[in-house]
């Protein structure tokens, strides 16, 4: 017989009223009218009928200057160029690599855009294109940046820098783009003993902090010893934090990631995934994260 877990009820601990710098983010439905005034701009997400500007998607009122849009809550990646991503390998083709990066149409990585092993700079010969799927094969999970948009909307990638490329041992996390934060940086070493790649497309990546990094590796080299049990505890204690703040629709960045994961301490791995536990511990994140912009 399979064990069930009984669990009593828990009261909920009170959070503060206040409101990050900003206030509360205006939220509308399709459909809802945003604005009579005739002074604003049309910009996503919205369309004009009868001189009043209407959201057509579900999401999060933005107002830059007098352009208005709206930021839908669940969507697919829509690529920006310099957006950090992690993608998988779908397809090899002539000179070029298809990625899935959760976005409407497959990215596209082309041989001339990478370093090859080595970090090397030099012409692309036909040697290479020949042994295209002994650099990346079907399945490989890679870090990149995206180099340029076409006008249909599909991406176009690069990993010519040695903090992109291959990626190793680790744990996949795919949330919605719309919940991972836009910042300078999204490589974090975080205090715990594990890094992170906070992909602008929803990928999040999840894997032990190497004790020195091998700049001669080209973004190819991929260690694949055992890794130790300690190390595996931490990352599948923050892939369970990443989905419970996901769960809560609270944004994914260093700084929350690291609360919501001493929050969770006191408690069991497995247990995370608690619905109590996880709003338990949310709940302190979000507050600690108010008190932080107060």
């Amino acid at each position: 017989m399979a064990a069930i877990t009984m669990r009593l009820p828990v009261p909920r601990k009170a959070v503060g009223l206040s409101a990050p710098r900003g206030g509360e983010k205006h939220l509308v439905a399709p459909g809802d009218i945003i604005t009579t005034d005739t002074g604003y701009m049309r910009g996503h997400g919205t369309y004009v009928e009868e001189e009043k500007l209407i959201a057509s998607v579900a999401g999060a009122v933005e107002r830059v200057n007098k352009l208005v849009c709206v930021k839908a809550l669940k969507t697919r990646y829509n690529g920006e160029v310099g957006d950090i991503v992690v993608g998988r390998i779908t397809e090899v083709q002539q000179k070029r690599w298809k990625v899935e990066t959760n976005s409407r149409l497959d990215s596209v990585l082309l041989l001339s855009s990478m370093n090859l092993p080595g970090g090397e700079l030099r012409r692309r010969s036909a040697e290479d294109e020949l042994a295209m799927r002994d650099y990346l094969q079907e399945g490989d999970l890679i870090s990149a940046e995206v180099q340029s948009v076409f006008s249909d909307g599909a991406v176009s990638l690069h990993t010519r820098s040695l903090k992109y490329g291959k990626l190793g041992q680790g744990v996949l996390v795919q949330v919605s783009p719309s919940l991972v934060k836009r910042q300078k940086t999204h490589f974090h070493d975080l205090p715990c003993g594990a890094s992170i790649i906070l992909g602008n497309n929803g990928f999040i990546w999840i894997y032990p902090t190497a004790e020195q990094k091998d700049e001669e590796a080209g973004g190819f080299t991929t260690n694949l010893e055992p890794v130790p049990l300690s190390d595996r505890e931490v990352i599948s204690r923050l892939r369970n934090c990443i989905v419970a703040l996901v769960t809560q629709q609270l944004m994914l960045f260093d700084t929350s990631i690291l609360y919501c994961y001493e929050a969770s301490l006191p408690h069991q791995i497995k247990d995370i995934l608690k619905p109590e536990v996880m709003e338990e511990i949310v709940l302190e994140t979000r507050q600690r994260l108010l008190d932080l912009e107060g």
